[in-house]
């Protein structure tokens, strides 16, 4: 299933993929193609950065990502991590991408999930990056955003948001490229933390 413009949102709750650790993986293609020559050998690839800003019902707040070593977030009353990404793929070679990992088994503390890619290293070019993020539920349809109307030069994309009303999971396709960092995705969707300078 493609989200796309004309249907950008799917239920996971009316299609029974509400439950179990869902998988949301992120590939693209790391090197540009130039023609060959000095500029290709010169080049650096394109590395992206597979991360969420979250909230919980209870109120709290953060992001999940490489940098600033913060990968995962959980909550003191719960024993397993809410969200957690596996590594970062720094050369954009690895057949498996990036993945961040959302336990829905623990549905009721999850408000909302906004899932982004950033371009860590590179030429701010998301066309030639030709990147795909799908989502895996443990049942159902696996759900698929294709980054396919790029705007270059823009360093964040906002992917997906992840939802939870109460009475139902959806996921929405947002594909919202935004001039930047995190800082600036924070603002655009009025998450309304903090930022200090993070490396990895």
């Amino acid at each position: 299933m493609t989200l796309t413009k004309s249907a950008p949102t799917v239920s996971l709750t009316k299609q029974g993929s509400a439950t179990g650790i869902m998988r949301v993986n992120l590939n693209w293609t790391a090197r540009q193609s130039t023609g060959g020559g000095l500029l290709s050998r010169l080049q650096r690839p394109i590395d992206l950065d597979l991360g969420c800003l979250y909230e919980f019902t209870d109120g709290t707040k953060g992001v999940v990502q490489a940098l600033g070593n913060a990968y995962q977030a959980g909550l003191p009353q719960v024993r397993d991590a809410l969200i957690w990404l596996d590594g970062d793929d720094r050369s954009g070679a690895s057949a498996g991408g990036e993945n961040l990992y959302i336990n829905l088994e623990q549905l009721p503390h999850i408000r909302r999930v906004l899932v982004f890619a950033l371009i860590y290293q590179g030429v701010a070019n998301w066309a030639a990056a030709n990147a795909v993020v799908t989502l895996y539920p443990t049942v159902g349809p696996q759900v698929e955003v294709r980054l396919d109307n790029p705007r270059n030069g823009a360093q964040i994309c906002a992917i997906a948001m992840v939802e939870n009303t109460g009475s139902d999971l959806a996921v929405r396709r947002e594909e919202n490229y935004i001039d930047g960092h995190q800082p600036a995705l924070d603002q655009a969707y009025r998450w309304g933390m903090q930022w200090t300078p993070g490396r990895k």
